[in-house]
């Protein structure tokens, strides 16, 4: 696994380091990586939950009642409180979305997993998602986790981004390519 200083060089990659260190110590990665990923999903659907971590006008005592009851409600481990009630008490839950984020990369790293984010034109079907996974794990030479997502203004194609590589082979691609080498032309 690569070096974890990599990874804390922001405020909120330095929470979800120390939070992967202690997780992978207590033997937790597994439960705390479904806590983390539970809580990507309901900071998405959830506009008020994303405005309280967000929001200044929330005390600190605020925001940590609001974060724990939120805890306690969908059940989260030991430590992942112990996170929010810290980050709540520091005025740092607005780096929470970052946190997860990094968090997932690190669980997947720890397990040798590269994640691939596919835009697509359209859902991709069950077929489809394992033939592109499988692709981009002979091409790549790890296991691939796709994280998927929609996009029509493609119209067709995918855009595919593993790391810091792109391809992207979207119709609006290739047509904004044929509309720069027309006023080339033209």
């Amino acid at each position: 696994m690569s070096d974890l200083s990599s990874f804390s060089s922001t405020v909120g990659g330095r929470y979800a380091t120390a939070l992967f260190e202690l997780a992978l110590e207590a033997g937790e990665l597994d439960r705390v990586e479904a806590d983390m990923a539970a809580l990507g999903e309901a900071l998405s659907a959830s506009d008020d939950l994303a405005k309280l971590i967000r929001s200044p006008l929330y005390s600190r005592e605020e925001q940590a009642r609001a974060m724990a009851a939120v805890a306690e409600a969908m059940g989260l481990s030991g430590l992942t409180c112990n996170l929010l009630g810290l980050m709540a008490q520091k005025r740092r839950l607005f780096v929470l979305p970052e946190t997860i984020r990094v968090f997932a990369r690190l669980a997947a790293e720890h397990r040798g997993e590269v994640t691939a984010e596919v835009t697509a034109a359209r859902a991709l079907s069950e077929t489809q998602r394992e033939a592109l996974a499988r692709t981009l794990r002979e091409a790549i030479g790890r296991e691939v986790k796709l994280q998927l997502a929609v996009d029509e203004d493609l119209i067709g194609g995918l855009v595919v981004k593993v790391g810091s590589r792109m391809v992207d082979t979207s119709i609006r691609s290739r047509l904004a390519a044929l509309r720069r080498a027309m006023r080339e032309v033209g």
